[in-house]
């Protein structure tokens, strides 16, 4: 069978203990975790509040792929638990800033966007989510749910849900550190932050499907990034499940 660009890449990227690369870190050069629009509008969120107790053995039972939802929006006190429990800021310890989810180097390579649909309180549009300032900043108004639908295959559930969380890697972040190898940490640290709004939709009583089919240049066109230094690699709809859970 002939090796392809996948079989190629894990071939590549293997670490060898006689072939591991020496000397220190560009410190710097090292590009910042954060990313902001300034001049865009800004929705304040409330403070993350956590929902009613639930074990995390019964979230990890309930939790689905959900594909049915209902037209009840989300609140924006969901909206804020759901955005900090998939990435937001850990308090401080010391002089450092965690995040909610693990990252290879703490480098934190993922961002968040949201296309909402319907959050009370919120207009229809494209966000995106400043993990520093736990707020929105406006990047379109406008209903694209149907856009993210046929963005993401034709899949309907992202024209139903309330929200649809879009995940972008800005690759530098990781390769400051671990150069081509990069590639393998990013999706893993996208893995851990949806994993994360996973259970904390369950919590809310919320439904999330994560998606990994799309077309990967109309997402990032949605979203307005370029698909080089920063790529669509990972979504999520999100909402009222239309039944039980």
């Amino acid at each position: 069978m002939a090796e392809g660009v996948g079989d190629r890449f894990q071939r590549e990227t293997k670490y060898h203990p006689d072939r591991m690369a020496g000397g220190g870190l560009d410190w710097a050069s090292r590009p910042s975790p954060y990313k902001e629009y300034p001049g865009s509008k800004l929705v304040e969120l409330p403070r993350p509040r956590p929902p009613a107790s639930m074990a995390l053995h019964d979230a990890l039972v309930k939790r689905r792929s959900v594909r049915d939802f209902t037209d009840d929006p989300l609140s924006l006190d969901q909206l804020s638990y759901l955005l900090w429990a998939a990435g937001g800021l850990q308090p401080r310890r010391g002089g450092d800033e965690f995040r909610t989810a693990p990252s290879a180097g703490a480098l934190y390579p993922i961002e968040t966007y949201v296309a909402v649909s319907r959050v009370s309180g919120v207009v229809s549009g494209i966000y995106h989510y400043s993990v520093k300032s736990h707020l929105l900043e406006e990047l379109k108004s406008g209903a694209f749910g149907r856009h993210v639908a046929m963005a993401a295959l034709g899949q309907g559930m992202c024209a139903d849900a309330a929200t649809v969380f879009i995940w972008t890697a800005i690759f530098q972040r990781a390769k400051w550190k671990y150069k081509q190898r990069a590639y393998r940490y990013v999706y893993l640290d996208a893995g851990h932050v949806a994993e994360n709004l996973a259970l904390a939709a369950v919590a809310l009583g919320l439904g999330t499907c994560q998606i990994g089919a799309l077309f990967d240049d109309e997402c990032n066109r949605i979203i307005g990034v370029d698909g080089l230094e920063e790529s669509v690699i990972y979504m999520s709809a999100v909402g009222v499940p239309a039944a039980p859970m």
